[in-house]
């Protein structure tokens, strides 16, 4: 057998990222449609990755944000996106670029995808960041359904080694199947 020396693992990785921020920039222009939230988990010490010290402290290897009810200044560019998120009552802006993300998944579609994500040379260190400490506000918004948004992110966090602590059975995962591109490749 032949070595693969177009990379066809590394050119699917990259196209799949894009699909990731296509689906982004829909909704940074348009918000979320219908029942569509996206679990995103990434890797916290890749080059690029901004975070508080405090939320780099907690989460030093890898974390999954929830993008559903409250979020806000979704800014998405070719490389990463930036976006405002509470946790635990203190609005943080977050820089993730597409490159750390190790997984994506909708269960409202029961779509998800994950990735390989190259290891981090030990002299990058990721920017730290501190939090904007800003009150959310006493009475929130309702959604157009009706029913009362989340004062926090409804997030699903997870330090590697650690369990998922999400912020509610609704947001838990629904056991939909993730493709690994490791399925695709050919053992050697």
């Amino acid at each position: 057998m032949s070595d693969d020396l177009i990379r066809y693992d590394i050119l699917t990785q990259d196209a799949l990222r894009r699909v990731i921020r296509k689906v982004l920039e829909e909704v940074q222009r348009t918000g979320l449609p219908g029942e569509h939230h996206f679990f995103i988990t990434f890797s916290t010490a890749y080059p690029g990755v901004r975070l508080s010290t405090r939320m780099l402290e907690r989460y030093p290897d890898e974390m999954t944000i929830v993008i559903q009810h409250s979020f806000w200044n979704l800014e998405v560019t070719d490389t990463a996106f930036e976006i405002d998120l509470s946790f635990d009552d203190i609005r943080e802006r977050l820089r993730i670029p597409f490159e750390s993300i190790r997984g994506f998944f909708d269960p409202s579609v029961k779509f998800g995808l994950q990735f390989d994500v190259a290891p981090v040379p030990a002299q990058v260190a990721p920017v730290q960041v501190e939090p904007e400490i800003a009150p959310l506000p006493a009475a929130l918004p309702r959604t157009e359904t009706g029913k009362k948004t989340e004062a926090a992110v409804s997030a699903v966090t997870r330090s590697r080694g650690g369990e998922d602590k999400p912020a509610d059975d609704k947001t838990a995962e629904t056991g939909a199947e993730v493709v690994s591109l490791d399925s695709f490749r050919k053992k050697k």
